[in-house]
Order: structure tokens, then C-alpha cells, then sequence
């Protein structure tokens, strides 16, 4: 597998240009195997070659591709949840905590072992989606439309995603604002109160924060990658520079679309207690009761969750899709290949 994650548009773009161009060169420079060839027979052959050059180097994204992008962004959102989660605990009980309400910090770890179980699915479905579209739509799109290439994938990504994350997000968030005391109990309760509408409870919200959040997110990325790519005119990010990308492209991200995480939060949270009956009543009642500066409660640990959960993520996603590609490549080359 070529390492295309780790590359970008442009470059891509290079150098089907300049194994075009060598083609082109080649033929011309070649000794006419007929001379009585005319003009406008050499023109179709070069077009035949470019045709041909154009379509060798587009690159194919295989199982195997699939695969090594599931894995890494399941190991990618795992290492977030388990490293970050007392951040999220906070920022969830600042987003619900009514005036004049005090915050707890007991039990910051509440719910983590059910979170992930869903964060590694929902991860490995997001890549899993988001990387084999992304690169179809960037083979397809002119080379000033990559934003909305990875717009797009991202878009797609999410919806999938959500499938497993809602119900995740659901459990998770009871259990940090101290319904439930375990995963399988609020599981078993929501159902037998609730339905499975309630497993999906706030899943027009959650769409309404998490399609534009992972789009931005990850278009920022890529946006801020490619700028370091051209200003250290090299391919390959390190380190420190790839979670330099994640973190600015999380903080941004995690900042902007606040409310939009307090609103889904306030929704999934209620339960049987029906206070809100959809976003915009939550948003109008949320103005009226608490202020217009309601909507932005927890604004601080969620971007510092976010910024610091992208550096990693984006840094583990990357390091282990690099790792996993090395190592099936080098499985392959060890292979003996066998002579007719």
C-alpha cells in the first residue's frame, strides 16, 4: 500500500503529471518503428499514452487499506477516550449543571468501560469510511476542490459512525451526570423505559453537531498538514508537527461548534423528564431561562478536551497507520517470489 495518508492532493497530482510528461518524452524520443506513420497517427499514440500514464498512477485503495485504517482509527479513538475522559465528565456536568448548581468532580471515570466499547467500532467505521472516499473523491475532483473531497468523507464518515455512536454517547453521558452507576444497568433501564428511541435519544442533535465537527475537523487537518508540507517542502509530517495539526484543527473546531454540543447534551441527558421537546425549543428555553451564554457552558475543558484529543488522535491514527503499512510491506518483500 502506497502511504497516501501521508500525502497530499497536490502531490498526488505531481507526480501523475510527471510520469505523464517522462511518457510523453519517451515516445517522442523513440525510433519510428515505421516511417510512413503520419502526424495525426503520432498524435493518438500520445494520447493513448497519456490515457494510459493517467490511469497506472491512480491509486487503488484495496482491503488491505480498509483494514489498516480501521484498526488505526479504533486504536486512535480509544487512546483519546482513555487518556482525556475526566476532561469530558467535566465539561458534560458543566454543560447540564443548572444556576446556581454546584459542580462534582466524583467519579470522573464513570462510564469509560461501556464508552469504549462503542468509541472502537464507531472509530474504526469513521476511517473505515472516510479514507477510501476521501481518496475516490480527490482521484475525481479538480485539484482546488480537495476541501470538499474531504468535507464530504468526513460527512460520510460521521453518518456511519453515529449508527454506534449515539447509543454510546447516550449511556455515557447518563452515566457521568450520575443516572446510572453501569453501563449494562442503564442499557437495561433506558430500554425497558424508554424503547429504543431512548438508545438513540438526541440523534437529530447529535448529527447536528458531529456532521459539521468532524467535517471542520478533519478538512482543518488536512488544510494545515498540506500548508506544513509546502512550508517544510517535504511530504512527511513528524511528530510534533502532526500533533501540532490535530490540536489547532481540534481546539478551533471544538470551540465553534460548542452549543451545538451543549444543545445535543441537554437532550440526551433528560430522559423521562421531558423538558425540551426538540433543538430549537431547548435553544429558546436555554436563552430565556440561563442567558444566550448558556450555550457556550463548558467551552474550556471542551476545547482543551478536543485540542489535546486531536493531537493525539491524529498522532496515533497516523503513527499506526505508518507502522501497520511498513510492516505488511515488509512481510511482502521477505516473501521468495517464484520464477516461470
Amino acid at each position: 500500500m502506497q502511504t497516501e495518508h501521508k500525502s497530499c492532493p497536490q502531490h498526488d497530482h505531481v507526480g501523475t503529471r510527471g510520469l505523464l510528461f517522462a511518457s510523453i518524452s519517451e515516445s517522442t524520443s523513440a525510433p519510428r518503428r515505421r516511417k510512413s506513420q503520419s502526424s495525426g497517427e503520432e498524435g493518438t499514440d500520445k494520447k493513448i499514452q497519456l490515457v494510459s500514464s493517467t490511469t497506472v498512477t491512480k491509486k487503488e485503495f484495496t482491503v488491505q487499506d480498509l483494514l489498516i485504517g480501521a484498526v488505526s482509527g479504533g486504536a486512535a479513538g480509544v487512546s483519546v477516550e482513555t487518556a482525556l475522559y475526566p476532561i469530558d465528565t467535566i465539561k458534560t456536568r458543566l454543560q447540564v449543571l443548572s444556576k446556581g448548581g454546584s459542580l462534582s468532580f466524583k467519579g470522573l471515570y464513570s462510564g469509560l468501560s461501556g464508552n469504549l466499547a462503542g468509541v472502537l467500532p464507531a472509530s474504526a467505521i469513521f476511517v473505515a469510511i472516510y479514507e477510501p472516499l476521501k481518496q475516490h473523491l480527490l482521484d475525481r475532483f479538480p485539484e482546488q476542490w480537495s476541501s470538499a473531497a474531504q468535507l464530504l468523507a468526513a460527512g460520510a464518515g460521521a453518518t456511519g459512525a453515529s449508527i454506534v455512536r449515539v447509543p454510546t454517547e447516550v449511556i455515557k453521558q447518563r452515566m457521568q451526570t450520575g443516572q446510572f452507576t453501569s453501563a449494562a444497568g442503564a442499557v437495561k433501564q433506558i430500554l425497558a423505559k424508554e424503547g429504543m428511541k431512548g438508545m438513540y435519544a438526541g440523534y437529530g442533535s447529535f448529527l447536528l453537531r458531529d456532521l459539521p465537527f468532524d467535517a471542520i475537523e478533519f478538512v482543518a487537518y488536512e488544510q494545515i498538514k498540506l500548508a506544513v508540507q509546502r512550508t517544510r517542502k517535504r511530504k512527511e509530517l513528524t511528530a510534533v508537527e502532526t500533533a501540532f495539526a490535530g490540536a489547532l484543527a481540534g481546539a478551533v473546531t471544538g470551540a465553534v461548534t460548542t452549543p451545538l454540543d451543549v444543545i445535543k447534551t441537554r437532550l440526551m441527558v433528560q430522559g423521562t423528564n421531558i423538558k425540551y421537546t426538540g433543538i430549537m425549543d431547548c435553544i429558546s428555553k436555554m436563552v430565556a431561562e440561563e442567558g444566550a451564554g448558556s450555550l457556550f457552558k463548558g467551552v474550556g475543558p471542551r476545547v482543551l478536551w478536543i485540542g489535546i484529543g486531536g493531537s493525539i488522535f491524529f498522532g496515533v491514527l497516523e503513527k499506526t497507520k505508518s507502522l501497520l503499512t511498513t510492516e505488511l510491506e515488509a512481510r511482502k518483500a521477505a516473501k521468495p517470489t517464484t520464477v516461470v
